[in-house]
């Protein structure tokens, strides 16, 4: 992710800081001095945001070392302001498998507070409670304030949406007996009709609650999405859908050429030639990029990608349809037999997607 920073790398997997997180540790500063004038209050306050966020990444790496035993790498974590970001591989599809992978997060923040809670004294009552917390954190309830934490962590990771874990162990039973696409759409409804509770309560009790609603719908949404499209990808190859008419550039040509080509047509991704040879690839965004900075008489091999993706043809579409996501805006290579058999691209894909939707509607239609 850009604007991150490398912290370690732990277990082959690389621990990133992104450099917003420093922007919350100084609203805290700024928070408690202007709150209370006190210098230790705000140094007990960033240890705790920090050991908080030495939580996440536990939580994160959960998932990632449970993934590992199903032999699904994780690319990086990544910590934000709004918490943790672990970039697995792929998403396991076998039922047993998403279940244990979804599970470990939230089973991390349980042991934690399970550990924590036989080393402190909890206060007799609510009064008691809310009085001790009140005092902000300190010396005396660091590890009740970190008790807390981790198990509001665990109870709001385990809410039955998408795309909290919850969602993704609800989803892993339903698949146990319906089809992957179904389990994920009943999941995501389910977690949308409890947005919607959230945001209603959150006109009464927290905006923070109406932040949740909005971001769990959304994020049902986009999963149910997703899933619904690689389902429909099913039982076809690459070869059903390659893009055999696909625009050209030589690699000596200027931006000029590019910008010409983009304005008189629909192609958005070129691919780009030395001597017939595909060298590389070049979308709008590039060549956008390239005239901004550099004019239209910059050559396009200073501004083009040099790294090929390469496809066979015979490859099952929903087994590449992930590595296309991630690369909305590549242009890639579908080779058959040594030999170039045309390109593929993301938005090729949706396309095929959407008019294999409508054919599957008019059939149920004439049924």
């Amino acid at each position: 992710m850009k604007g991150s920073f490398k912290l370690a790398k732990i277990a082959g997997i690389g621990i990133f800081i992104h450099w917003t997180f420093s922007l919350l540790i100084l609203f805290i500063i700024f928070i408690n001095y202007k709150a209370q004038h006190n210098i230790n209050q705000i140094i007990w306050s960033v240890v705790f945001i920090l050991a908080v966020f030495v939580t996440i990444i536990l939580h994160e790496l959960g998932h990632a070392l449970a993934a590992k035993n199903f032999n699904i790498a994780t690319k990086d974590i990544t910590l934000l302001p709004i918490g943790g970001i672990a970039r697995l591989e792929k998403i396991p599809e076998e039922p047993f498998e998403e279940l244990i992978v979804a599970s470990a997060g939230p089973l991390v923040n349980i042991t934690l507070a399970f550990i924590t809670g036989i080393f402190i004294t909890f206060p007799q009552t609510t009064e008691q409670m809310m009085n001790e917390l009140s005092k902000g954190v300190n010396a005396d309830n660091f590890f009740l304030n970190f008790f807390l934490i981790n198990f509001w962590l665990a109870f709001f990771n385990l809410i039955p949406a998408f795309p909290m874990d919850g969602g993704r162990i609800l989803r892993a039973l339903l698949s146990f007996k319906l089809q992957r696409h179904v389990a994920t759409r009943i999941s995501a409804r389910i977690g949308q009709f409890l947005a919607m509770l959230f945001i209603i309560f959150g006109f009464f009790i927290s905006p923070f609650l109406i932040f949740i609603g909005v971001f769990v719908i959304i994020g049902a949404q986009v999963e149910a999405d997703y899933t619904e499209s690689k389902f429909m990808l099913k039982g076809f190859k690459i070869k059903d859908v390659v893009m055999k008419n696909y625009q050209t550039i030589d690699l000596n040509e200027t931006i000029k050429t590019a910008v010409g080509l983009l304005l008189d047509s629909q192609n958005k991704n070129f691919l780009i030639l030395e001597n017939g040879i595909p060298v590389g690839t070049l979308n709008r965004d590039q060549i956008i990029k390239g005239l901004s900075t550099a004019g239209e008489k910059e050559l396009i091999h200073h501004v083009m990608d040099r790294n090929l993706t390469y496809l066979d043809s015979d490859s099952l579409l929903e087994n590449v349809f992930e590595l296309l996501e991630l690369n909305k805006s590549r242009l890639m290579l579908v080779m058959e037999n040594n030999e170039l058999a045309g390109t593929l691209d993301i938005e090729n894909l949706m396309e095929f997607i959407l008019i294999h939707e409508v054919k599957i509607d008019a059939t149920h239609v004439k049924n």
